[in-house]
C-alpha cells in the first residue's frame, strides 16, 4: 500500500506538468504563469517552496534535539510569513507588473542605466546560481532518501529517480507546473502537520504527557526555554532565530509569487491561507519533536523522528501519505529554485535574449549538475538549505526592502549592497557560530540596508 500510495503521486506530479505544458506559450508563462495566479495557488505554492525537508524533518529534529527551546523557531519562521504577506507582496505585485519585471533580479535592476543593469543582473544571477545549485542538490538528495525508503531501490537510483521527475514537469510546464504542484504539495505538507502531531500527542498523552515526560529524561536543556547560560546569550540566541524570518524577503523563489499574482485585491485571501498553513505546520512539527522525544528518547538521527513515527502509529495507507509529504517539501522547493536558478542564466544572465527552448535546456543543464553534486559530494541538507538562504536574504532582502518603501536607489549603492550581504554572510559563515548563529543572519543584512538606505535618490 506504501508503494502503490507513493508511485500515484509521483505520477500525479508529471500529470500536472503536461497539462501546464498547454498553458505555457512564451516566456512569461514560462517564467511567471503569464501574471494570472490565482490567490489560493499563490498561498500554498509560495508556502510550500519556502519549505523544503527541513519544514518536516528539521523543524521536528530541532524540537527532539532542543526541547522547550525549540518554540522560538514558531514565531521566528512565522514573522517572516508575516513581512512577505504584509508588506512585501502589496507592493510588490502592482510595481513588478508595472515595469514587466519577470524575475526578483530584474525588479531589483530596473531603473538604472543599462550598463548598470547588466552588471545587477549579473551579479543576481551568479548569487542565485551560487545558492540554488547546492541548495537544490540538496534537496535532490533528501528526495533520493525519502523514495529509497518507500521504495526497494539503491540510493543512487533514489535520487537520480526524484531530480528526474521534478526536471521533467518543470521542463513540461515551467512556473505553471512548479506552481501547482506546490500548492498540491502544500497541500500535502499540512495533512502531515496536522495528522501525526495529534497521532504523536494521544500517544504521550497529551501536553501534559510531553512536559512531565521531557522532565523525566534528566536533560535540564529540554525543559528551558532559552539553553543558554544567562539573559544576554539567551537573547542573542532567540535574535538570531529571527534571523531566520528576516531572510523571507530575499528568496527570488518565493516573491515571485507576488509577482505572478492576477489580481492585488487577491493578496488579503492569500495572506490569510498562507498565514494560517504556516501557524498549523511550523507548530505541529514542533509538538512532534516534542512528543516524540518523550516516545523515543534514544534514537540516533532526530531528524528521521517524523517518518519513525508515522511507520509506528499510522496505518500504511496513512504513512505513504506521510512519506509523500516529505517528498512533497523536497520537491515544491527543487523545483521552484530549478526554475528560478534557469530564469537567472536565461532571463538575468542574458537579459532575456534566451529563447523559451534555451530556458528548458539551462533547466536540464542545472538538474543534473545538482544531481552529479548530490550523488558525489553528499552533504546535510540542513547545512546547505540555511546557508543559501541566509546568502539570498542577505543579499536580496534589505535592496528590495529599500525600492519597495524608500524609493529608488543608485546604482553603486544597489551593487554594494547586494555584494555586502552577500559576500560577508558567506565570510561569516567560516567563523564560529554565534547563539542562533546572529552574527551571521542579522549583520550582513544590516550593513546592507544602511548602504542600500544611503543610496536612495532624493527627489
Amino acid at each position: 500500500m506504501l508503494i502503490a500510495t507513493m508511485l500515484a503521486y509521483l505520477v500525479a506530479l508529471l500529470a500536472i506538468g503536461a497539462w501546464a505544458q498547454r498553458r505555457t506559450q512564451d516566456t512569461a508563462d514560462f517564467h511567471l504563469a503569464g501574471r494570472k495566479m490565482g490567490p489560493w495557488v499563490a498561498a500554498l505554492s509560495a508556502s510550500a517552496s519556502s519549505s523544503s525537508a527541513w519544514t518536516l524533518l528539521g523543524m521536528s529534529g530541532a524540537a527532539y534535539a532542543w526541547g522547550l527551546s525549540a518554540i522560538w523557531l514558531v514565531p521566528a519562521i512565522l514573522i517572516g510569513f508575516v513581512i512577505n504577506w504584509v508588506f512585501i507582496a502589496p507592493r510588490l505585485q502592482p510595481a513588478s507588473h508595472a515595469d514587466g519585471s519577470l524575475t526578483l533580479v530584474e525588479y531589483l535592476a530596473k531603473g538604472t542605466d543599462p550598463a548598470s543593469e547588466r552588471r545587477l543582473r549579473a551579479l543576481g544571477a551568479l548569487i542565485i546560481l551560487f545558492c540554488f545549485t547546492f541548495y537544490v542538490a540538496s534537496q535532490f538528495q533528501a528526495a533520493g532518501t525519502a523514495i529509497g525508503a518507500a521504495l526497494p531501490v539503491t540510493a543512487t537510483f533514489s535520487i537520480i529517480a526524484g531530480a528526474a521527475i521534478v526536471i521533467a514537469y518543470v521542463f513540461l510546464g515551467g512556473f505553471w507546473a512548479a506552481s501547482v504542484t506546490d500548492a498540491l504539495q502544500g497541500l500535502m505538507m499540512l495533512l502531515v502537520a496536522i495528522v501525526l502531531p495529534i497521532a504523536a500527542l494521544v500517544a504521550v498523552g497529551g501536553f501534559d504527557g510531553i512536559f512531565d515526560g521531557l522532565r523525566a529524561l534528566d536533560d535540564p536543556s529540554l525543559v528551558r526555554w532559552a539553553d543558554q547560560p544567562n539573559l544576554p546569550l539567551a537573547v542573542v540566541f532567540v535574535a538570531g532565530l529571527f534571523g531566520i524570518g528576516i531572510g523571507y524577503p530575499g528568496q527570488p523563489h518565493v516573491v515571485n509569487r507576488f509577482m505572478a499574482l492576477e489580481k492585488a485585491e487577491s493578496i488579503r485571501l492569500a495572506r490569510n491561507v498562507a498565514l494560517t498553513w504556516a501557524a498549523l505546520i511550523y507548530t505541529g512539527m514542533v509538538l512532534l519533536g516534542w512528543a516524540g522525544r518523550v516516545l523515543m528518547p534514544e534514537l540516533e538521527d532526530g531528524e528521521s523522528l517524523l517518518l519513525v513515527l508515522a511507520a509506528d502509529l499510522l496505518p500504511a495507507v496513512i504513512g505513504g501519505l506521510i512519506a509523500g509529504g516529505v517528498l512533497a517539501a523536497i520537491m515544491s522547493t527543487a523545483d521552484s529554485q530549478l526554475l528560478v536558478a534557469g530564469s537567472a542564466v536565461s532571463h538575468d544572465l542574458r537579459n532575456g535574449r534566451f529563447s523559451l527552448a534555451a530556458d528548458r535546456i539551462v533547466i536540464v543543464v542545472l538538474g543534473i549538475a545538482a544531481v552529479l553534486l548530490a550523488l558525489y559530494f553528499p552533504a546535510t541538507i540542513f547545512e546547505r538549505v540555511l546557508f543559501a538562504w541566509q546568502g539570498l536574504g542577505n543579499a536580496f532582502g534589505p535592496l528590495l526592502l529599500v525600492l519597495l518603501f524608500g524609493g529608488p536607489v543608485k546604482p553603486g549603492y544597489r551593487l554594494a549592497a547586494m555584494l555586502t550581504g552577500f559576500l560577508l554572510t558567506v565570510a561569516l559563515s567560516f567563523t564560529p557560530n554565534a547563539p542562533g548563529d546572529a552574527i551571521e543572519r542579522l549583520v550582513p543584512f544590516a550593513l546592507a540596508l544602511v548602504i542600500s538606505w544611503m543610496g536612495r535618490q532624493r527627489a
